[in-house]
């Protein structure tokens, strides 16, 4: 085989031959494949939920899916295939995206049934988070369109006279209803799996899940200490701290290193469900329970199924509310709005609040009893400016994200940048150390990070925290040091007369640096 060929072969142009060869021969055994077969129909539901899934995780949408972040989940899809997919002007009845490059390049010509993945990928997708959906193919340049023009309609009534094909999803099943025929296309829950264990190995499902918590101080040691006594049993739990101090973080460290890690983790922002909502969101409801419930609805409980589910924000509960979650936690079953049948759940419940719950239970505002039952075991998570010496490791690990989220070259913080970091009171705790960094990393011009956007003065540094800060300043200086000299002789490739130059101080000064922390400047030179 040609070499050139060989180097422009890739795992993406293999899956896009194959798939458009197969469809050729499928419709070489079968003329009248267009009527007939539902084969590319059916593969789009098939991968449509395993395809969401691993982009859910890249884009860290926990929740159901809003319509602007579906319409985020769906060009991702295409645009990590080869496509351009971006958004076009839509109304209220409808969201549309246009393409100006087909994944599947020139040849979708010989093939435009491969259209109809796009259709019920899209389609499947919108029928799982909304219910049900019509998605119309309005140009397609596989059949000669400067572009493709894709509308997908999320309401039932809005479909008529339009044409497409229309999805609904129905306990547990895709069911796909193709436009101008009879043909009824049907996928279970169950037939994700073969797409979304392929590439697993057989290692990767006995591996010890990563805790995700990051740090060495006392204060973060005696939190891990804590999950690692918790997490294997059934009890709930109760996470307290600050806003950003990183509960739901936590929430995924207990979930992971439990029993429970191979179910589902859901979170749910209780705070940002309105009232009239919240018990359709966490139960879920039955068709025809109120207006707009065009199909059964299975709520986080349910759909947490044996995992674990995350409450946070649980003081913005109403005590109407909260009297309804108690029941669950009591009974361990609930019924769906308008429906009559007892639920059995199976879940671990964690909750989270950035308010003392106790104190809510004095003025009234929060249930004795629902208190007391999620009062179990409670872990309270310390603010940033309680864990200064974590914050060396938090910037190493941020900021290697950062490198592979905007794919450019790693950076690190300069002597000055890094004073500004320890001597700043964070009252956004991590949350805002991340995006600090963010706008730091984008706005930098060289690899070496000068400029923070935080401003720091004495009068911002609390008394209450002076002692805090003098007893840590030792070691958190010692790590910053060690921290700039790998830096250092990462950009300079060991070299210590380099290293000296850019600090402004002696080789021998940096030699005896390097001796003290004992850092070997040989591992760094290149070979």
């Amino acid at each position: 085989m040609n070499n050139r060929l060989l180097s422009r072969l890739t795992p993406v142009s293999f899956l896009q031959a194959f798939v458009i060869h197969s469809v050729n021969l499928w419709k070489k055994h079968n003329e009248q494949f267009s009527h007939q077969d539902n084969s590319v129909q059916y593969l789009g539901l098939s991968a449509c939920s395993c395809f969401e899934e691993t982009v859910r995780k890249q884009l860290e949408f926990q929740d159901a899916l809003t319509r602007d972040q579906y319409t985020d989940v769906i060009i991702e899809i295409k645009n990590q295939i080869g496509g351009e997919f971006s958004r076009a002007s839509s109304g209220e009845a409808d969201i549309r995206v246009e393409n100006t490059r087909c994944p599947f390049g020139a040849q979708v010509k010989e093939t435009p049934e491969l259209c109809q993945m796009t259709s019920s990928v899209f389609g499947g997708i919108a029928a799982r988070n909304f219910g049900y959906a019509q998605v119309e193919l309005r140009k397609r340049i596989a059949v000669g369109d400067s572009v493709c023009d894709v509308a997908i309609y999320l309401n039932r009534e809005d479909h008529q006279p339009r044409r497409g094909d229309e999805y609904f999803f129905q306990d547990g099943e895709l069911i796909s209803k193709l436009n101008d025929t009879d043909a009824i296309v049907q996928v279970t829950d169950k037939t994700d799996r073969y797409w979304c264990g392929c590439g697993d190995t057989e290692t990767a499902s006995v591996q010890k899940p990563q805790t995700l918590v990051i740090g060495d101080s006392k204060a973060i040691r005696d939190v891990t200490d804590a999950i690692e006594i918790v997490a294997p049993t059934m009890a709930n739990m109760l996470l307290g701290g600050e806003t950003g101090v990183g509960k739901e973080l936590i929430a995924r460290a207990i979930h992971a290193t439990s029993g429970r890690n191979p179910e589902k983790f859901i979170a749910v922002n209780c705070a940002a469900i309105a009232e009239s909502l919240i018990e359709s969101a966490l139960f879920g409801h039955e068709k025809g329970a109120f207006t707009g419930a065009y199909n059964v609805h299975k709520g986080f409980f349910e759909r947490a199924c044996s995992g674990t589910l995350f409450l946070d924000e649980i003081d913005g509960l109403s005590l109407t509310s909260q009297a309804k979650l108690l029941r669950v936690l009591q009974e361990g079953e609930f019924e769906r709005v308008g429906g009559r049948q007892l639920i059995k759940t199976d879940i671990r419940i964690i909750v989270a609040s950035n308010r003392k719950l106790k104190d809510l239970v004095s003025a009234g505002e929060f249930r004795k009893d629902l208190f007391y039952r999620l009062n179990i075991v409670t872990i309270n998570i310390p603010p940033l400016r309680e864990r200064r010496d974590d914050i060396v490791a938090l910037v190493d690990h941020f900021l290697k994200k950062l490198s592979v989220k905007y794919q450019k070259p790693p950076k690190s913080l300069g002597e000055q940048a890094w004073l500004k970091m320890m001597h700043y009171d964070w009252p956004g705790n991590i949350r805002e150390l991340e995006n600090v960094l963010e706008n730091a990393f984008l706005f930098a011009k060289t690899e070496v990070i000068e400029n923070i956007s935080i401003e720091v003065s004495d009068s911002e540094v609390d008394q209450t925290h002076h002692s805090l800060i003098q007893s840590t300043k030792e070691k958190v200086s010692r790590n910053v040091e060690i921290k700039l000299l790998h830096d250092a002789l990462a950009r300079c490739s060991g070299n210590v007369s380099a290293v000296a130059r850019e600090m402004g101080i002696t080789p021998r000064a940096i030699h005896q640096k390097l001796k003290k922390h004992r850092i070997d400047a040989d591992e760094y030179r290149t070979k």
